[in-house]
């Protein structure tokens, strides 16, 4: 395992000091078509910063946020040694690359110091399809995460009943809570099914989609602009200084849900969207 440790280091490394393509490239699209001189200044600012981390390197963001693993692992594979082996190259990455501190114990208020910790980092483990070992890591701003909103249908201040529509309506509520804050623009997560822990999770996972990922199904594609075309007309812009770029993707997640309980989970990236891929 020490050769998948290692490389899980790099992962890391390149995940926090490199932004996606596609990222980078919807921000220069952004720029280019931004009127507003504020936002213009705002996505200008952020394209050096990439260009800046790439070129040192060092991480693009110095909150290098909550590290999140989603794992499939082969068939035979121990999923704790997995899991060790995770944890081991988490440690050593934060002194490598270096990552900022942000492991929190509950109970003292003391950080860790490497990264780890009781469920730090977030790590999600399934069975894989042949014998590719696959990790994805994702970089969770931490800011982002006080923004995210659980909804559940229907929502009567909103006018939102418990169909797509309402869905719809849960999400642009939550980009607007959230305004600037979570430093746009965004990647939106949501999450739809029958239990909190279960729309939680989907939404975290939408966000490890690349924004050229299109939803299997039409109706569910078809929300997915729908909302980032919307969410683009609220005028809170690059970092909150207005425009018309907001969010750069919206990724839509569904599961089936019980008769009675119509859950919603709206999660938030800021713009760094931070995420990458090893397989093994």
């Amino acid at each position: 395992m020490l050769k998948l440790r290692d490389g899980i280091v790099e992962l890391y490394k390149k995940v926090a000091t490199s932004i996606p393509p596609d990222v980078e490239e919807a921000m220069k699209k952004a720029l280019s078509s931004e009127e507003n001189p504020e936002a213009r200044e705002s996505l200008s600012k952020i394209a050096l910063t990439i260009q800046k981390s790439r070129q040192t390197p060092r991480p693009a963001c110095i909150d290098t946020g909550i590290p999140t693993f989603k794992v499939k692992v082969p068939r035979g594979l121990s999923h704790t040694e997995i899991t060790n082996t995770i944890r081991e190259a988490t440690a050593i990455a934060t002194q490598k690359v270096p990552l900022g501190l942000s492991a929190v114990d509950i109970l003292t208020g003391e950080n860790s110091g490497d990264n780890t910790g009781l469920g730090f980092p977030v790590i999600y483990l399934s069975e894989a399809p042949d014998d590719t070992l696959t990790v994805d890591l994702m970089l969770r701003a931490g800011e982002c995460e006080n923004y995210g909103r659980t909804y559940s249908l229907p929502v009567e201040e909103l006018n939102a009943g418990r169909n797509l529509d309402g869905v719809r309506k849960c999400a642009l509520d939550c980009v607007k809570e959230a305004g600037g804050k979570g430093c746009p623009p965004y990647t939106i997560g949501v999450g739809i099914g029958g239990t909190r822990d279960q729309v939680a999770v989907l939404a975290a996972h939408q966000l490890f989609r690349k924004l050229s990922d299109e939803s299997e199904y039409p109706v569910i594609k078809e929300l997915e602009q729908r909302l980032l075309n919307e969410v683009n007309t609220l005028g809170i812009g690059p970092l909150g200084n207005g425009g018309n770029t907001t969010a750069i993707g919206v990724k839509i997640g569904i599961n089936h849900r019980h008769p009675e309980a119509y859950l919603v989970e709206v999660g938030l990236s800021c713009w760094a969207n931070r995420r990458g891929r090893l397989i093994w």
